[in-house]
C-alpha cells in the first residue's frame, strides 16, 4: 500500500472542501446484508452500529438524512440489464422482508427516502433536484456496499456538484479486499475518506479537512 500512495502522491492527492450545508445520505443499508439467511448477506454490523451513532448525531444538528433503499416491481421489469447481472438482486423485489430497514435503523418521520433500482441514488431519481432545492453543497455518505452502491453515489455526488464525504466505519462489503480498494480509489480521485469521529467533527464545524 505504502508503495501505491507513493505512485499515486503528487498526482491524485488533493482534496475537497466541507461546504456550509450538509446532508447525511445512507446508501442501501437494508437487511438484504444482514440478515445471514439473504444471498446478499455482508457482516457489516459494523457499519450499522456506526450508522445508527451518526443518524442520531445528525438529527442532533437538524442536519437532513436522506436514506435510499432498492425496489423492484414483480420480475424486475425496471431493473433492466443490472438486475439481469446480478441474480441477488431479486432480494430486492417490492414487498420483499431483505429490502426493509433494519428495525435499529428505521427513517424518522424528517427523513427522506429515495428508492432506486441501479448502483447510483442519482440514477433514474429525483436526488440531485432534492438536494439543490434544500441548498445542499455536500454529501456525507455511508452504507452499502463501498465497491458497489457507495462507490456509484460518490462519484455521481461529485459530477453533479456535491462534495462527496465517505465515512469508512459506516460503509461495508462482503470482503475487505473491494472495500479497501474502494476506499482508495474514492480518496485519490471522486471522494473525501474520512474516519467517524472526523465525520462527527465535520458535521459540527468543529474542523475542517486539509
Amino acid at each position: 500500500m505504502d508503495d501505491i500512495k507513493a505512485n499515486y502522491a503528487g498526482a491524485f492527492d488533493g482534496h475537497l472542501a466541507f461546504g456550509k450545508r450538509p446532508a447525511l445520505l445512507i446508501v442501501d443499508l437494508v437487511m438484504a446484508y444482514l440478515d445471514p439467511s439473504s444471498p446478499l448477506y455482508a457482516g457489516v454490523e459494523s457499519a450499522l452500529a456506526s450508522n445508527e451513532r451518526l443518524v442520531a448525531m445528525a438529527h442532533e444538528l437538524e442536519i437532513p438524512v436522506i436514506f435510499t433503499n432498492v425496489v423492484y416491481e414483480p420480475g424486475g421489469a425496471n431493473g433492466g440489464l443490472f438486475y439481469k447481472k446480478i441474480p441477488a438482486l431479486r432480494a430486492f423485489d417490492a414487498g420483499s422482508p431483505l429490502g426493509a430497514f433494519p428495525p435499529s435503523l428505521q427513517p424518522a418521520e424528517q427523513d427522506l427516502v429515495i428508492s432506486k433500482q441501479y448502483a447510483s441514488a442519482f440514477f433514474g431519481t429525483g436526488l440531485a433536484a432534492t438536494l439543490q432545492d434544500m441548498a445542499i453543497d455536500t454529501l456525507v455518505i455511508t452504507g452499502l456496499s463501498t465497491s458497489g452502491c457507495v462507490r456509484a453515489t460518490a462519484l455521481d455526488a461529485l459530477q453533479n456538484g456535491f462534495a462527496p464525504f465517505v465515512v469508512r466505519e459506516a460503509c461495508g462489503d462482503r470482503h475487505p479486499a473491494p472495500h479497501e480498494a474502494s476506499l482508495f480509489d474514492l480518496q485519490a480521485k471522486y471522494a473525501e475518506v474520512v474516519g467517524e469521529a472526523v465525520a462527527v467533527a465535520l458535521m459540527k464545524g468543529e474542523v475542517r479537512p486539509a
